[in-house]
């Protein structure tokens, strides 16, 4: 089968400059690289094509002898395109990187651009009590970690003081290329394990590193108003970072324990509280907790009934950053007594048999079951 015009190839004009050459063929093989079509033998051989017409045309030489002689000027040994896997003359490396460079972002870096690699950042998880996240407290932590070097100053050198040099296998870039096939490999450099910098005398307790482990103890502020699920950062407090590298941060995750009459909701506190029957029907005034530590009496009015709330302003959470404070509610749950005395008993058949004289004194039973009634009835109907 005879090969197509190059020129037609990459879709160009005869005349076409090196630009609308470089131009055609950087998009033809975005279009069409196998790592684009994977499995797709069509666009595999698309590629190989596309790129062998490139490979020849970008070549002032070998170019005017394709105007002049056309494929013949490479058939039996001429030299060019037949030299490579499929007629692909993998010496084009340059460009074909380019169009890596475009496809996964691996931009050219020059000699000594890569910056030294930053500590990493560490976790260490809190548990405090109500009381605590009310006022603001202090907590010791004993955190595992990476610290600079005493020995060498964290410069991972045996000679202190002196400085990394750049490395000479990646020239400063951290990665090194290598071609398979017309695939283009970029790895981590073996020699200075993707630092882009080597050490010459590495220091003989951090073996070059910089940095070793330790144990840390700190001293971590939280504030008052702190809410279960917070993260505070500490800026620099991680682990230190390789030579002229910064430390990463610490995050405190905090978490509040439950409390056993308190529940938060936001800067409001809402607690549940019982009273009994008597309490409800005749009024009364209970004292109840505070979250400060104080207390606070409520005046229960007669006729409470449950799940009615009572307000008592400022008592409740503090507010983060703030000296303002939020609500306490206190919710009423009316007890049923339990195991009656005899007496208990009596006092309380006599209250039934009056109030089933029509006393008006429970008007939501009286008025569901009315209403029951007439359900009933209207349903005879």
């Amino acid at each position: 089968m005879a090969k197509q015009d190059y020129y037609a190839t990459l879709g160009v004009a005869k005349n076409a400059s090196a630009d609308d050459l470089k131009k055609a063929y950087r998009k033809l093989a975005m279009q069409y690289h196998p790592d684009r079509n994977p499995g797709d033998k069509k666009a595999e051989a698309k590629f190989k094509d596309v790129s062998e017409a490139y490979d020849i045309l970008k070549d002032d030489q070998k170019r005017g002898a394709y105007d002049r002689f056309g494929h013949a000027a490479f058939e039996q040994g001429g030299g060019g395109a037949g030299a490579g896997m499929g007629g692909f003359d993998f010496s084009a490396t340059g460009d074909l990187g380019d169009i890596f460079d475009q496809m996964f972002g691996m931009g050219r870096r020059g000699g000594g651009s890569q910056r030294p690699r930053t500590g990493n950042d560490l976790r260490q998880s809190v548990e405090i009590d109500l009381a605590e996240a009310f006022t603001g407290t202090k907590v010791n932590l004993r955190v595992p970690t990476r610290v600079k070097c005493e020995s060498c100053e964290g410069s991972g050198s045996q000679d202190k003081g002196q400085a990394a040099s750049t490395c000479p296998t990646c020239q400063g870039a951290g990665k090194v290329r290598a071609q398979q096939g017309f695939f283009l490999i970029e790895r981590t450099c073996p020699t200075c394990n993707g630092q882009g910098r080597v050490i010459r005398n590495p220091c003989r307790v951090c073996q070059g590193a910089g940095t070793v482990q330790r144990e840390r103890s700190l001293s971590v502020a939280i504030p008052a108003g702190v809410e279960d699920g917070t993260r505070i950062r500490l800026s620099g407090e991680g682990e230190a970072g390789g030579p002229g590298a910064q430390n990463g941060d610490l995050y405190v995750h905090v978490s509040v324990r439950p409390h056993e009459f308190f529940q938060r909701e936001q800067a409001n506190i809402l607690m549940r509280v019982p009273l009994r029957m008597t309490q409800a029907a005749l009024g009364d005034e209970v004292e109840v907790p505070v979250v400060d530590g104080s207390s606070a009496k409520v005046k229960i009015p007669a006729g409470t009934q449950t799940g009615d709330q009572f307000r008592l302003r400022g008592k409740g959470f503090s507010v983060l950053r703030s000296a303002a404070r939020g609500d306490m509610f206190i919710q009423v749950a009316v007890e049923t007594p339990q195991n009656l005395s005899p007496k208990q008993r009596e006092l309380l058949e006599a209250f039934e048999a009056e109030a089933g004289k029509g006393t008006k004194g429970s008007p939501d039973h009286e008025g569901f079951f009315a209403k029951v009634a007439a359900f009933f009835e209207g349903g005879r109907g």
